[in-house]
């Protein structure tokens, strides 16, 4: 039996979430450290009923990755290539996901747009976004996501480090041009700062690491911290390094006293983990943004 034929996806056990392949149409170098990649292709349509249908500006997906050792003809279903791997004990072969915001969407271009953080070699999706090529496959599942700035809110708070940059792109995109706030967003340098076409009332305050690592700073804290408050009622959108958004949480609920329905509040990653073991890490007591015990 070939490899090939060997690999041929098994039909799922259970319903799955919908795969949804499409093509690489370009991609655009946006600033020092984040590469946007143009996707299209005929199932466009299909996943753009779907993200029209949530109705919010976080939405993701998770985009597979296959190993090419595997000699696999993408597109594939990547779960059921990934269960029929686990069946024949490959597990050190499994395709694996990353998650990545839906920075935009275009029906009238056929287009969705997908911002990639690069940091050379490191990683695996940074790289292949880099080296992306028209035509290459773009495998994914999604979206999910379900925050939009809400539109009675007297003003908006938005902070992120890089990880978030797309959904808080996305999410300035969706306001009102009348709309008022701060978004804190920590980069490594000017080089990564990008024009985001925010409303006038909406006051960005770009924070630079200056060469240290993403998730080893207390800059977002500390800016938050010291931020003069506006008056009136907050709607906060607070992602990224998984630690950094958890020493947000006390100045939004205790120093502030936010509701839990003021404030979308979740982490991205995790410095020093990879993907998979911080998406293990989020059913542990470290991986929760908001422990059990903590006030409601």
């Amino acid at each position: 039996m070939s490899s090939q034929s060997a690999l041929q996806p098994a039909a799922p056990a259970r319903p799955r979430k919908p795969q949804t392949n499409l093509q690489v149409l370009r991609t655009e170098r946006l600033s020092a450290h984040m590469v946007r990649v143009f996707a299209g292709g005929p199932e466009f349509e299909a996943f753009a009923g779907r993200f029209d249908a949530k109705d919010a500006t976080d939405q993701y997906v998770k985009i597979w990755f296959v190993d090419p050792a595997l000699g696999v003809r993408l597109p594939v279903d990547a779960p059921a290539l990934k269960d029929a791997l686990i069946a024949q004990g490959r597990t050190e072969q499994l395709p694996t996901t990353r998650t990545y915001t839906v920075r935009r969407v275009d029906r009238a271009a056929g287009e969705l747009a997908i911002d990639f953080v690069v940091h050379g070699d490191e990683g695996l999706a940074g790289p292949w976004a880099a080296g992306a090529q028209p035509g290459d496959w773009l495998m994914f599942t999604g979206p999910g996501g379900a925050y939009t700035p809400a539109p009675e809110a007297d003003w908006h708070l938005f902070a992120g480090d890089e990880s978030a940059l797309p959904a808080i792109g996305a999410a300035v995109d969706a306001l009102a041009p009348d709309a008022a706030g701060h978004a804190f967003i920590e980069v490594d340098s000017a080089a990564d700062v990008q024009d985001l076409g925010a409303p006038a009332g909406l006051a960005l305050h770009w924070l630079f690491r200056g060469g240290a690592p993403a998730g080893t700073t207390s800059l977002l804290r500390d800016a938050v911290a010291g931020l003069d408050w506006p008056d009136g009622q907050v709607h906060a959108f607070v992602h990224g390094e998984r630690e950094m958004v958890k020493s947000l949480r006390d100045v939004l609920f205790k120093q502030h006293g936010l509701t839990r329905k003021q404030v979308s509040i979740s982490g991205y990653w995790a410095y020093g983990r990879a993907e998979d073991a911080f998406q293990a890490e989020k059913r542990t007591q470290i991986g929760k943004i908001i422990p059990d015990n903590y006030p409601a």
